[in-house]
C-alpha cells in the first residue's frame, strides 16, 4: 500500500524546522547506504548524532504519534529515527530497495524495515525534479508532495529519486516495523479501521455494527500481530 498523509506539520511548523535543520552539518549522504545503495545515491544528509538532526527527529517522532492516520496504516511496532536529506545540482538516488534490516549507530538497536516513509520539507515549487518514484503492484507512482506531507510505503519496493535540476529537495526519511508484517493483512487492517470509523461518524458508537466491526478488527489484529 502507497499511502499519502496530509498536513503532519503546518507551513508554519515546516518553515522552523526547516531554520534548525538548515543550520546543520550537512555531509556525504553515503553515511547511512548498504553497498547497493552506494552506487546509486549522490545527495546530502545531516549526521543522525548531530544536534539539529535529534532535536528535530523528536519532533517528527511525537508528530507521528498523534497522527490517527500514520497509526492506523502503519501500526508502528518501532520507528527507525528520522534522517534528514537534501538533493540539489543535478543529485539524484537510482533505483534501489531498502536494507530489510535497519541499525541505529547510537544504541545498535535493529529494525525489520517493513515500511519506508519519505516527509516533504521542501515545496513543489521550490526546485525540479526530485520526484520520489515506486514501483507498486499497480505500476511506478511518482511521489511529489507539498512540504508538510508524507508518504508511506512498502520497504520492499524498488524506488529512486529523480535528479533535481533547480533548487534544493529537503526531506526526512525513516523505516519502521510494524506490529503487522504481511503488507496485505496490514492494508486490510487499515481499510477496516477506515470503514469502521464512517459508520461510526453516521450510527455513532454505540451502534451494533460499530461494536461488532470493532471486534472483528481486533480479533484480526491479535492474529496477524508481532509484539
Amino acid at each position: 500500500m502507497l499511502l499519502h498523509i496530509p498536513e503532519v506539520f503546518t507551513k508554519d511548523e515546516v518553515r522552523a524546522l526547516r531554520a534548525t535543520l538548515d543550520s546543520g552539518p550537512w555531509t556525504d549522504g553515503n553515511a547511512t547506504s548498504g553497498h547497493q545503495s552506494a552506487l546509486a545515491k549522490r545527495n546530502a544528509q545531516l549526521p543522525e548524532t548531530s544536534p539539529q538532526a535529534q532535536e528535530v527527529g523528536a519532533i517528527i517522532q511525537q508528530a507521528l504519534q498523534a497522527n490517527p492516520m500514520f497509526v492506523s496504516a502503519a501500526l508502528p511496532h518501532t520507528v527507525y529515527p528520522p534522517l534528514f536529506n537534501r538533493y540539489e545540482g543535478g543529485q539524484a538516488f537510482g533505483v534501489h530497495v531498502d536494507n530489510a534490516i535497519r541499525q541505529q549507530g547510537r544504541n545498535g538497536v535493529r529494525i525489520r524495515s517493513d515500511l519506508s516513509a519519505t516527509l516533504f520539507l521542501s515545496e513543489p515549487d521550490d526546485y525540479d525534479g526530485g520526484e520520489l518514484l515506486i514501483e507498486a503492484n499497480y505500476g511506478s507512482q511518482s511521489v511529489k508532495l507539498p512540504a508538510g506531507d508524507m508518504v508511506l510505503y512498502p520497504s520492499k519496493s524498488l524506488h529512486r529519486v529523480s535528479p533535481v535540476t533547480r533548487g534544493a529537495r529537503v526531506s526526512s526519511f525513516f523505516w519502521l516495523q510494524s506490529l503487522v508484517r504481511d503488507d496485505g493483512a496490514r492494508e486490510t487492517l487499515f481499510q477496516l479501521d477506515v470503514a469502521t470509523q464512517r459508520v461510526n461518524i453516521d450510527k455513532g458508537p454505540a451502534d451494533q455494527a460499530v461494536i461488532e466491526l470493532t471486534g472483528v478488527y481486533h480479533n484480526l489484529l491479535r492474529r496477524w500481530a508481532e509484539v
